[in-house]
């Protein structure tokens, strides 16, 4: 009797057991910690440039590894194929243009530190909802969307501003001219004509003076001294750009400039230190960290131990760098036992830069079997990017996604992993990524997807329910130069208006599910949807069309060109000069 009462309370004490797990398990769900972020983001890489993309010469293990370890987005799409719009359509998770950063001219990028166009303050970024959730945030690198409006040190489009609780990095961009040797690429074409213009001014004022000095001639003394003033003026302008390297080359923390002009010998393992240090900081709590690097803009550098190792020159070698700066992240969250509560994210804002090029070679990325590149509008090689995603224990390993994301995806993924809520003033393009990356869903939501060229609409994606055609309609094409050849070298980036683009009726047409290349058009012998995906699309594109509301825009020439007041400087301006002592890490955040 005894033993069968025994036997009886086994099974009821496992179900209490059982039961008690469960609510263990339940309870220690609603109380684990808020998960970690880890965004990297390279400038201007493109697709093809690494391993598990389908580059088989660079050498890319560390993101390889990323790859097998999580999720592989294949079609991970940027907002727009520019640094600027892309990255402002990363962080608030709308069209640029929603922020008024679409361009209409040839400016479509910002240009200078010291000019007062940026992320309106009005944006609110996933940064800004994440700090209302308790979450410690930074970016370290690049930034790239404006700093001051009225003052010098009104800082209004500053990280610390959009919800960065720290910065360190590069308030603006690598140019040309934040290179020594590597010449300028703001606006160079003007700069030319003003330096012949103040040499002509110069010479014609020279003339003036010698005629009336000899008694040739009798020259009023007001029209030397308006040519004087004319001459001033042009070198005055002409000097704005040749001063570049010192005035929009610079390193900031937080709100101080603290390297004047920057050394990019040193840069690279300044970045990833202070990376690095953010992270042991806040190992404790919840963190959000950017990592923006400046790589693989031109002008190229690379770090010492980097020089010279790779099949594919100075690009090369910059690839190679990324990919260990990548292991040096992903090895401090391994280290610090926070992998199984960080999400880790890698990608570019745009793709590779195809037209620059050298005596040497190519200079910028190769997209792989995409067409085009950056600032290309619509072609694919200027906006699909890697998308990589990390979370073991989350995440399955070794997952390749085929659906159509976006850059914009990261804003709700990050916000509703941290619990927080979306804002409900205003439209969002994005979607929360994780029931598609856990497979709770094997669609998309994206059933369109609008591609801009600064404010224009360059193309449109659609993937129609039940199907798994992926139809793009190009509006527009930029005109390559020369005839033929597969970008704009002549001009040496394409633009998006006017003489620059050729409008098409009807427009062009392709299936991305068989035709990535963006090879061969369709036409209505070819594609039996043919008229019905014009029509869908062209319906879909007047629905966006009136969601758009006016903005200011902030590339405006007036918003973009350099004003004096606005430079932010160490020093006396306008001789600023400071240094910053390699390995100083602070204690800030």
């Amino acid at each position: 009797m005894e033993h069968f009462s025994l036997l009886w309370c086994l099974p009821s004490g496992l179900l209490i057991l059982i039961v008690s797990a469960r609510y263990c398990v339940g309870l220690d769900n609603e109380s684990s910690p808020k998960p970690n972020f880890v965004l990297m983001m390279v400038d201007d890489l493109g697709i093809g440039d690494i391993g598990c993309y389908g580059n088989d010469t660079i050498r890319t293990p560390n993101i390889d590894k990323l790859a097998l370890d999580g999720v592989k987005l294949s079609q991970h799409i940027a907002a727009a194929p520019l640094c600027t719009p892309s990255r402002a359509a990363f962080m608030t998770g709308r069209y640029a243009l929603r922020s008024g950063l679409g361009a209409v001219g040839r400016v479509q990028v910002i240009l200078f530190l010291g000019g007062s166009g940026g992320l309106p303050p009005s944006e609110t970024t996933f940064a800004k909802l994440l700090q209302r959730e308790g979450y410690t945030t930074a970016i370290v690198g690049k930034w790239h969307l404006g700093l001051n409006c009225e003052s010098r040190n009104d800082h209004c489009h500053h990280p610390n501003n959009h919800g960065f609780n720290y910065f360190y990095g590069l308030p603006f961009t690598l140019f040309n001219d934040c290179k020594l040797g590597e010449g300028s690429d703001v606006l160079a074409d003007i700069q030319l004509k003003l330096w012949n213009l103040t040499v002509l001014l110069g010479l014609g004022l020279l003339t003036l003076v010698c005629v009336h000095a000899a008694g040739l001639l009798e020259v009023s003394r007001m029209l030397m001294v308006l040519v004087a003033l004319l001459w001033l003026l042009a070198f005055g302008v002409w000097y704005v750009p040749f001063r570049l390297h010192t005035w929009n080359c610079i390193l900031m923390r937080n709100q101080e400039v603290v390297e004047q002009p920057m050394n990019l010998e040193t840069l690279t393992e300044r970045l990833v230190n202070e990376a690095e240090h953010f992270v042991e900081r806040n190992q404790h709590k919840p963190f959000m960290l950017f990592l923006s690097l400046a790589h693989v803009h031109t002008p190229l550098f690379t770090s010492k131990g980097f020089a010279g190792k790779s099949k594919h020159g100075i690009y090369g070698d910059n690839v190679e760098e990324v990919d260990w700066v990548i292991g040096r992240m992903v090895n401090a969250i391994d280290r610090l036992n926070l992998s199984n509560r960080t999400l880790i994210y890698f990608t570019s804002d745009h793709g590779g830069f195809i037209e620059d090029s050298d005596a040497h070679g190519q200079k910028g990325g190769w997209n792989g079997i995409y067409r085009g590149g950056k600032a290309m509008g619509g072609w694919e090689g200027g906006i699909r990017v890697p998308g990589i995603f990390r979370w073991p224990g989350r995440l399955a390993a070794g997952k390749v996604i085929d659906e159509p994301t976006s850059l914009m995806d990261v804003y709700p993924t990050l916000v509703n992993l941290a619990g927080g809520q979306l804002p409900k003033d205003r439209v969002l393009d994005g979607h929360d990524l994780m029931p598609l990356m856990e497979g709770r869903t094997e669609r998309s939501e994206h059933e369109f997807m609008f591609h801009y060229c600064g404010m224009y609409l360059n193309a449109v994606r659609w993937h129609p329910p039940g199907s798994d055609a992926i139809f793009k309609v190009h509006f527009f094409t930029p005109n390559f130069s020369p005839p033929g050849a597969g970008g704009c070298y002549e001009i040496g980036i394409c633009m998006c208006h006017k003489e620059f683009v050729t409008y098409l009726d009807p427009p062009l047409l392709f299936n991305l599910a068989t035709d990535p290349s963006e090879s061969t058009p369709l036409s209505s012998e070819t594609e039996p949807r043919y008229a019905e995906v014009l029509q869908r699309v062209s319906h879909a594109v007047e629905e966006h069309l009136q969601t758009l509301q006016p903005m200011p825009n902030q590339l405006s020439w007036e918003n973009v060109l350099w004003r004096p007041w606005l430079q932010p400087c160490c020093g006396t301006f306008p001789f600023c000069s400071c240094s910053e002592a390699n390995g100083t890490v602070p204690s800030a955040a």
